[in-house]
C-alpha cells in the first residue's frame, strides 16, 4: 500500500546539509524520488550518495536560488530526468541575526534575496507545470520568526518569514482546489542556520540553539504533510523545542 509518498518526486533546496539534507533522506527513505539541490554540489553528492547506497533514488543539481533562471533550468532538468515534479520544498534559507542600528544592509539583502526571492523564484518554476497537470504540493519553511517578531537582532528575518508566510497562505487561496500549499514554522533546529550570524549577535544565537531539536523532527513534520490524501491540505505545521519559549 503506497504510503502517499512513494514515487513521488520531490525537489528540495538548500538540500545539500541540515534540514534539507535530512528530510531528502528521510524521504527518500519512504519511496520518494528525492531531487537535492544548493550551491555545494560536493555536499550534495555526498547526501545523494547515501541515498543511493541505502537503495533510495536521489540526484543532485547545482543551484543558487537567487538566480531566477537557474531555479528555472533546475525545475526542467528535474522534470526532463525524473518525467515529473510532484512537490517543491523551499528550504534555502539565511538568518545573520544583528541589530537593525548596525545597518547591515549586505546581510538584509541576502535574507531578501534567499529567503523570500529564493522561494518566490521556486513558486513561479513550478506553478505552471502543476496548474497543467491538476496536481502538485509547494512547501515552504517560514519560522516560528514568521509568528512572532524576533526582536532585537531578528528583524529583518521576520520579515523574510512573515511574507514566506503571507505568501503561502495567499497562493493557497488562489490555487488550493487542485494544488496543496503547506508552511512549516519551525523554532531552533539543528542545522548549519545558526551560523548564518557572523556579528556581534553570534553567541547569543549559538546559546539559543543549545536546546534545538533534530532536524529529522521537521522531516517527519514535512512528510505528515506529503503523506495526506489529495483532498486534505495541511495548510501549517508550527513545532520547536519543549523548552523554547519563543
Amino acid at each position: 500500500m503506497s504510503n502517499g509518498i512513494e514515487n513521488k518526486v520531490i525537489l528540495i533546496t538548500g538540500g545539500s546539509t541540515g534540514l534539507g539534507a535530512e528530510t531528502a533522506r528521510f524521504l527518500a527513505s519512504r519511496g520518494a524520488k528525492v531531487a537535492v539541490a544548493a550551491r555545494r554540489k560536493t555536499k550534495l553528492d555526498e547526501v545523494v550518495n547515501d541515498i543511493n547506497a541505502s537503495g533510495g533514488t536521489g540526484r543532485a543539481y547545482e543551484l543558487d536560488v537567487t538566480n531566477k533562471a537557474q531555479v528555472e533550468a533546475t525545475v526542467a532538468a528535474v522534470v526532463a530526468d525524473f518525467g515529473k515534479i510532484d512537490v517543491l520544498i523551499n528550504n534555502a534559507g539565511l538568518m545573520p541575526i544583528r541589530p537593525m542600528a548596525e545597518v547591515n544592509t549586505d546581510e538584509w539583502d541576502a535574507m531578501i534575496d534567499v529567503n523570500l526571492k529564493g522561494t518566490l523564484y521556486g513558486i513561479a518554476a513550478v506553478l505552471p507545470r502543476f496548474i497543467a497537470q491538476e496536481s502538485g504540493h509547494i512547501i515552504n519553511l517560514s519560522s516560528v520568526a514568521g509568528i512572532k517578531v524576533f526582536a532585537p537582532g531578528g528583524t529583518v528575518y521576520s520579515g523574510t518569514k512573515f511574507a514566506v508566510r503571507a505568501i503561502s497562505d495567499g497562493l493557497r487561496q488562489e490555487v488550493g482546489e487542485k494544488i496543496r500549499v503547506t508552511s512549516i514554522q519551525p523554532g531552533a533546529v539543528d542545522s548549519d542556520l545558526k551560523y548564518s550570524t557572523s556579528g556581534t549577535a553570534a553567541e547569543t544565537v549559538l546559546n539559543f540553539y543549545k536546546d534545538a531539536i533534530p532536524a529529522s523532527s521537521v522531516a517527519r513534520a514535512i512528510a505528515f504533510a506529503i503523506e495526506q490524501p489529495a483532498d486534505v491540505d495541511i495548510n501549517e505545521i508550527v513545532l520547536r523545542p519543549t523548552k523554547q519559549e519563543f
